[in-house]
This record gives C-alpha cells, sequence and structure tokens, in this order.
C-alpha cells in the first residue's frame, strides 16, 4: 500500500467517497505485509478523549506513517521498524521511540518513550463507517 492508498483510506474512514480506485491499490505489493499486524491498517487510539477524538495512525510498509484525528491536519511521516518489539518515527524534528508491548490483527499497545516518561497508547483498528463528531462551539 502507497501514499495514494493511505490517503484513500483515510478519506474512507471519514466517510468521504471516491468515485473509482484503481485496481491496483487492491493488489498486495511485493513482500509479505500480512505476516506484520502492525502494517496498512487504520490504527484508531481506544482510550480517545473528547478533545481529541479520532485520533488514529496508519504504518506503511513503504516506510509512511500517516497520523491523523478528527480536529487536526493529517501528518505525513517517516517511521521505521527498529526491532520486531520496537518502531521509531520523526515528528516534529524528534525521534519518537516506541516498544510494541502487545500486538494482534484487532488491537495494538504502545509504549511511547517521551524523554524520562513513558505514556502508553492502546489502538483498535478502526471501522467503516466512522464519521467524526462535530467540533463543539
Amino acid at each position: 500500500m502507497d501514499t495514494k492508498a493511505a490517503v484513500i483510506a483515510l478519506m474512507s474512514v471519514w466517510g468521504v467517497g471516491t468515485c473509482a480506485v484503481a485496481p491496483s491499490l487492491a493488489q498486495e505489493e511485493s513482500g509479505d505485509a500480512s505476516a506484520n499486524p502492525l502494517l496498512n491498517k487504520v490504527w484508531v487510539r481506544a482510550e480517545a478523549s473528547d478533545s481529541l477524538p479520532g485520533t488514529m495512525q496508519i504504518f506503511l510498509e513503504d516506510g509512511t506513517l500517516v497520523s491523523d484525528s478528527c480536529w487536526e491536519t493529517y501528518r505525513l511521516s517517516k517511521w521505521q521498524q527498529v526491532s520486531e518489539g520496537a518502531i521509531s518515527w520523526e515528528e516534529d524534528g524528534m525521534t519518537i521511540n516506541a516498544e510494541i508491548a502487545s500486538i494482534s490483527d484487532t488491537e495494538m499497545v504502545l509504549n511511547l518513550q517521551l524523554g524520562s516518561e513513558i505514556q502508553e497508547q492502546r489502538f483498535v483498528t478502526a471501522t467503516a463507517p466512522y464519521v467524526c463528531p462535530d467540533i463543539p462551539e
């Protein structure tokens, strides 16, 4: 799945339709991405707050991380799998290191190393359709 496919996947989570999707987007790229449950899924924060709903991440096998939420603009970053149990990505000029505490086809727990603090983030795979709530006035 490439960046174009990620944007289309993100649009489908937002509920934005597309007229046509090229057949090549549905094909698996070379390599066995299906062996890694982290890849090519829309991961949504399980404990999302009302102040920042719909926080999501998509780890693409080409090394692109798509980050988004309902009330913020999306971000494209570079990410890498450092080891079987660790990943890192670039965010605002800093490297974020995270331990994969647990992962399955539908749930993921990351422990982000933010300076001397460890922050646990829980994710589940997104279900479609999903529509972001209205911004409160």
